[in-house]
């Protein structure tokens, strides 16, 4: 599939909100791969974490599947037998496409696809669950209950890969890690602009919370191990086991 460039917003653009639509989705893997520091290597390492933790006759579970990258890197991964991958998105805009990405890749593992919410959509017999840049864009009141649903729908072993921007308590390493973001931007040919309007944007609907805040909750929740295997700058990807 052709990539299309990302340059949504390299004129002022009279949007109020971030929202995934038609106009994100057509560009998204551009967008993600020239904002996201490490995305591929979270990709990467999401087929590692498949092989070594996903079990015979079990589900997974890619939830804000976007265009179903995580699904893929889950499925290039899995050596087990008779299991689904399940991917759910609310944006009917993302999953038409994410139907046709789906289908461009050759992938051995089934993989469903869903439009719904997934603070509604039931998890059962998960082995593996993914979170790729998802809870920040749920209301904090209710990361709590999404995350046990998950705990609760898990097999004792499975694995939760939970990937986020994070906030610092110290403002000035806040500051240094936004500024470091923006930089990777710039050298990813995003314009002042474009990191400004996109900014503002983002910051009514992505609200980024701490890892000690992330490990806390995880563990509050009974996963048995939590650690973070992946950062650069504001950007990390958490492993917990139940």
């Amino acid at each position: 599939m052709i990539k299309k460039t990302d340059n949504i917003y390299a004129a002022q653009t009279d949007k109020q909100m971030f929202s995934f639509d038609g106009q994100v989705a057509e560009v998204f893997p551009d967008m993600i791969q020239r904002s996201v520091p490490g995305y591929s290597e979270i990709l990467k390492n999401t087929a590692k974490f498949a092989q070594r933790f996903v079990t015979n006759d079990s589900h997974c579970y890619d939830l804000g599947c976007s265009l179903g990258a995580s699904s893929l890197a889950m499925s290039s991964g899995i050596t087990a037998t008779n299991v689904k991958i399940i991917g759910i998105d609310n944006s009917e805009a993302m999953l038409a496409r994410c139907h046709h990405h789906i289908d461009a890749y050759k992938h051995q593992t089934k993989i469903e696809l869903h439009v719904g919410d997934i603070l509604q959509f039931p998890i059962e017999n998960a082995s593996m669950v993914v979170l790729n840049f998802t809870l920040q864009f749920i209301a904090q009141q209710q990361r709590e209950a999404l995350l046990k649903k998950i705990y609760q729908g898990m097999n004792v072993g499975g694995i939760l890969l939970l990937s986020e921007k994070v906030c610092f308590a110290n403002s000035d390493d806040n500051e240094l890690m936004i500024d470091l973001h923006h930089q990777f931007k710039r050298e990813n040919g995003y314009s002042e602009l474009e990191i400004s309007q996109k900014r503002s944007l983002l910051e009514k609907v992505l609200v980024p919370e701490s890892l000690d805040e992330h490990f806390f909750r995880l563990s509050k929740l009974g996963f048995s191990r939590v650690n973070c295997w992946f950062q650069q700058y504001n950007f990390v990807s958490i492993f917990a086991i139940k």
